[in-house]
């Protein structure tokens, strides 16, 4: 089960991937993607620009397993998917009674295979933290299945969950807490599991890169201090920074705000980080 606190051991690689939500935006073609180019071989181009995608459509409907494997399929050697849980379970009332659901979920996105990178559960702003409930949901999420490893990344919306009990039982159960830049949600910056995930939600439409210069500097300097062990004390934690010395993967997306902008920050802020 998750509860094992061997599951917060980090990986090695220590890799930074930045990238967007989705790949079928209408307002990326002539922009993003070159003029001609067929919505079919969208997702093809795309990967090849940056190194991860987050999937958000399946927070609405899951798609067939046949769906991820096309998607895997049409993707580098290398590149990642996230994938978001969907909305029928991370809105049930009892989060601790959706294990059937968690599993059918996870039953799909497997098919992703190699392509599979960490799982994203975002709970709704209403959703309080109830430690109980909780900690019983957390003990839901597998550390595999069907032979593929996962990562699991909860993003948290309520206040309620600036609190050290949220942040202890996520590193016993060694999930990520998502960090945020958006000034609606709490932004929490505490490393609770084995890699990082961030979205950042400020991007400008006037602003070529999505974000000026300077700020997607500031990321880079960041994404490198996760990766190579350490904890940015210049963002808001719950508790005090630990820097570890833990090498992390870490996940950079930009999301929301001015879409058409967020595949110009993730190839930006990727050119600003060596390896990237």
């Amino acid at each position: 089960m998750a509860t094992k606190k061997a599951r917060a051991k980090a990986s090695a690689a220590g890799a930074i991937r930045t990238g967007m939500g989705g790949w079928v935006f209408p307002p990326w073609r002539g922009v993003f993607y070159p003029e001609g180019l067929v919505q079919k071989r969208e997702l093809e181009y795309a990967s090849r620009q940056v190194r991860a995608i987050e999937i958000n459509g399946t927070y609405y409907r899951a798609p067939e397993p046949s769906t991820y494997e096309k998607w895997a399929a049409e993707t580098p050697d290398g590149f990642v998917f996230s994938v978001k849980a969907p909305r029928h379970i991370v809105q049930t009332r009892v989060l601790g009674g959706t294990g059937r659901r968690i599993a059918d979920f996870i039953d799909g996105a497997v098919a992703l295979g190699d392509r599979l990178g960490p799982l994203l559960w975002q709970f709704l702003p209403t959703r309080r933290f109830d430690p109980d409930d909780i900690a019983a949901f957390l003990d839901l999420l597998p550390e595999k299945h069907a032979g593929v490893p996962l990562r699991h990344a909860v993003e948290v919306r309520h206040e309620s969950f600036i609190d050290p009990r949220w942040i202890e039982l996520a590193r016993e159960r060694g999930v990520a807490t998502v960090f945020t830049d958006s000034p609606k949600y709490p932004s929490l910056a505490d490393l609770t599991g084995p890699f990082v995930y961030a979205r950042l939600m400020l991007s400008e439409s006037d602003e070529k890169a999505g974000y000026p210069t300077r700020a997607l500097k500031g990321w880079a300097k960041r994404a490198m201090a996760w990766a190579g062990g350490d904890d940015p004390e210049d963002l808001p934690h719950v508790g005090a920074a630990t820097a570890d010395g833990t090498r992390r993967d870490v996940f950079v997306y930009f999301i929301s705000a001015a879409k058409e902008r967020n595949p110009a920050a993730a190839v930006a802020l990727a050119k600003l980080v060596p390896g990237a």
